[in-house]
């Protein structure tokens, strides 16, 4: 009697790549509701405000005055203003056209800014550094902008775009109006005298009275930055730029140099650090530092704040945040192969079960397929179940019928008919059995010839 034979493989192989499939589907699916968010820590910045403008000691006169005034002269100066120009450029960008300024000292209350703007005759009127005209307010939006307004009071590039829109002239070409040369060694050995003895040097006319310690330390955390605070700088003279011969003395160290309210820094990662900073700082408070009087260490100690908060941003020497490994994150992207992979092998092996015509058996004659049928029933007969029984029982009837027929001598092909028939049926009941190997076609082939 022939072996039994258990199932192969990919019958129990289908249903564990289809149960894979469908973990990795639920796997994925929840995945896309949870996730591991790591961030910087706030700014320790100690978030001063410079938004309220501080009182002012300057006064201006009275409308009425300042209108007499400004019909009896094109430029007029109030007591305490601090804004300079090249009038020449400023007459070729208004390109002939007459224009008359009243220059008011910075720090004005909100009554006596209104005055200054409700003057009548004045084309152009100026607050401290701030320019302003009709309908229409200058601002600088450049590095050299900022730097020549705030170390120096020059406003001409402000003006000249100001009159040259009002009097619909081109608009003027923009350069940085601020010559700039190394200090002398007189200069830098004053200065770093006191930087060696107490990281700070304020110079004459400086206003600043103390270094702010809380915003030093967010602003430049481990590291002890120097100071250097230098008054507003003569208009149309080089400024002496202090940063980079303080940093080669101070290797390693920041350097921080005010002229006025403008503030430049010099040392680690200044070539993008400072020039961001400046952006973000200037950026935002420029307006408001144009038109007061803030003292050195209220400007000073806001743009170590947004210095501090610069660095929280990550962007300079500050390592990545610890990120937790997670498993599921790293294989994500890989999850939709291995689910596609995993039905794909599903179906192929799903394939190979679909009922299919049974495999065609060996060319063999009448007698020797009847007793290969025979024997095949014979077997199923001890494995049968109540699913395979009648189609067991078809089977052996047209084995007989077939065995009668041969034994009378009818023709051949009707017996080969009955053979066939039988055939169809114990392959019928084949498919009930629990084993494999009973189909007619696979036990005729393994047969003994």
């Amino acid at each position: 009697m022939a072996d039994r034979f258990p199932r192969p493989r990919p019958e129990w192989l289908r249903w564990a790549v289809l149960g894979v499939a469908a973990g990795i589907l639920v796997i994925f699916l929840g995945a896309q509701r949870q996730s591991i968010e790591v961030s910087y820590g706030a700014s320790p910045s100690t978030a001063q405000r410079i938004d309220q403008e501080p009182p002012g000691s300057a006064g201006v006169p009275s409308v009425e005055e300042m209108s007499a005034l400004i019909r009896a002269k094109p430029v007029v100066r109030l007591p305490g203003a601090v804004a300079s120009w090249d009038e020449a450029a400023v007459r070729a960008a208004a390109g002939g056209a007459e224009v008359r300024i009243l220059v008011a000292p910075p720090g004005l209350d909100k009554a006596e800014q209104d005055r200054v703007r409700d003057v009548e005759g004045a084309t152009v009127r100026i607050i401290g550094t701030q320019v302003s005209g009709g309908l229409y307010r200058s601002t600088g939006s450049t590095a050299a902008d900022w730097r020549s307004q705030f170390a120096t009071g020059d406003v001409t590039t402000l003006l000249m775009g100001l009159v040259a829109e009002l009097n619909d002239q081109p608009a003027p070409a923009e350069t940085d109006r601020l010559a700039r040369r190394d200090p002398s060694a007189a200069e830098l050995r004053a200065v770093t005298a006191d930087l060696r003895r107490t990281g700070v040097h304020v110079a004459a006319g400086a206003t600043l009275t103390e270094v702010p310690a809380a915003a030093a330390a967010a602003a430049f955390p481990g590291r002890r930055a120097l100071y250097v605070a230098l008054p507003q700088q003569p208009a149309g003279k080089p400024v002496p730029r202090y940063g980079p011969a303080l940093a080669a003395s101070f290797p390693d160290t920041p350097i921080v140099v005010m002229y006025g309210s403008w503030i430049e820094y010099d040392g680690p990662d200044a070539a993008g650090f400072a020039e961001l900073a400046t952006a973000t700082y200037y950026g935002r408070f420029g307006d408001l530092l144009s038109r007061s009087a803030y003292p050195q260490r209220a400007v000073l100690a806001t743009y170590l704040d947004r210095a501090a908060d610069v660095r929280y941003s990550g962007l300079f020497d500050r390592p990545l945040p610890y990120r937790p490994l997670d498993p599921v994150r790293v294989a994500l992207p890989a999850l939709p192969w291995l689910f596609t992979a995993c039905v794909v092998a599903f179906l192929l092996l799903s394939a190979r079960s679909v009922r299919r015509p049974a495999p065609s058996a060996p060319s063999l004659g009448t007698p020797a397929r009847l007793a290969g049928l025979t024997g095949l029933a014979v077997e199923m007969s001890a494995l049968t179940s109540r699913a395979s029984d009648p189609a067991l029982t078809r089977g052996i009837t047209k084995l007989l019928a077939a065995r009668d027929a041969l034994a009378g001598n009818l023709p051949d092909p009707h017996a080969r008919e009955l053979l066939d028939d039988a055939e169809a049926e114990l392959d019928e009941a084949a498919q009930h059995l629990p084993f494999d190997g009973y189909r007619p076609g696979d036990y005729l082939r393994r047969r003994p010839a």
